[in-house]
């Protein structure tokens, strides 16, 4: 008897495996919150000793023009003012988004609801091997064909904002696709059987319908994009100019925050101004990073609620 009850209640090995895997997930889960918390406080703590321990102003920062930190100015404070790289990168990036969006949405209507089959079937294709192709790819095309016919039209070195949107538009365009195809397959079918049922024509469903249902979703596919844009460098830097001036137009060379964190920060010492202030710049990122998350879940509950 004391045999049959030690058999019934000892461990079987399916619940060893459990456990096992129990162990392992947690195990993983932990070592990823333990490598975010570490990245946040490390960028974050290299970002802020520019304005602890160098003691820069936090405002001379964000609305300062000059950007040289290896000098002084007239009045004795480092010039270290990163307004023309946050303009830069806001502008690029949204842009970018403009141009992308349209042109996303188009096609993930066509793949789902004016040609799903042949659709799907030739652009699915097309939109996985733009999203394959390196970044370095990207900014070489961008250098060797985009710049010297900017330079042609609008005269100058053809570097700037509009060489830096049109690259990154080529290069978000598929992740605002990708997740608009994704976002319209989600509206429900009987969307489109009740409205064509009550005498809408196809035009009118896309638009009245399936748009605005699919709309919240659509939002967070352009915020995606918006991210992937913002926090671009190598492609970017390639046909940007790489100089710190404020954008007087879309044709004149600038810098955003990536392309001038590339450039440097193999050039500084750490712990010194120059490479404090580039980490600053990275703190900027992370921030703004942080934040289109935090638009994407918000867009999502309302997108939940809504439903």
């Amino acid at each position: 008897m004391d045999e049959i009850q030690k058999k019934l209640t000892a461990p079987s090995k399916a619940s060893r495996e459990d456990v096992t895997g129990r162990i392992i997930s947690y195990t993983c889960i932990a070592a990823v919150i333990i490598l975010v918390i570490s990245i946040l406080y490390f960028i974050t703590s290299r970002g802020i000793a520019t304005f602890t321990t160098n003691h820069v102003s936090l405002w001379q920062f964000l609305s300062g023009k000059e950007w040289n930190p290896g000098t002084l100015n007239a009045k004795g404070q480092p010039q270290v003012g990163a307004l023309p790289m946050i303009v830069t990168s806001f502008s690029v990036t949204i842009l970018a988004a403009l141009v992308a969006t349209p042109f996303a949405i188009a096609v993930a209507l066509f793949m789902t609801d004016i040609a799903p089959k042949n659709g799907a079937k030739f652009l699915q294709p097309v939109i996985e091997l733009l999203v394959g192709i390196p970044s370095v790819v990207y900014g070489f095309i961008g250098l060797t064909v985009v710049v010297p016919f900017i330079r042609h039209l609008f005269g100058g070195t053809g570097s700037g904002i509009l060489a830096g949107t049109i690259v990154l538009f080529v290069m978000v365009l598929p992740t605002i696709t990708s997740l608009s195809v994704d976002a319209l397959r989600a509206v429900p079918a009987y969307f489109r059987s009740a409205s064509l049922a009550l005498g809408a024509t196809r035009l009118q469903t896309i638009y009245k319908v399936l748009l605005r249902a699919a709309m919240p979703r659509l939002l967070t596919a352009v915020i995606f994009g918006m991210a992937r844009a913002f926090g671009e460098a190598l492609a970017v830097q390639m046909v940007i100019g790489n100089a710190v001036l404020m954008p007087r137009n879309l044709v004149t060379p600038t810098s955003t925050l990536t392309s001038q964190l590339t450039t440097n920060i193999g050039n500084t010492i750490m712990g010194t101004l120059p490479n404090n202030a580039l980490w600053s710049l990275a703190l900027i990122l992370l921030l703004m990073s942080l934040v289109f998350n935090l638009l994407i879940r918000c867009i999502g509950k309302r997108g939940e609620i809504k439903s």
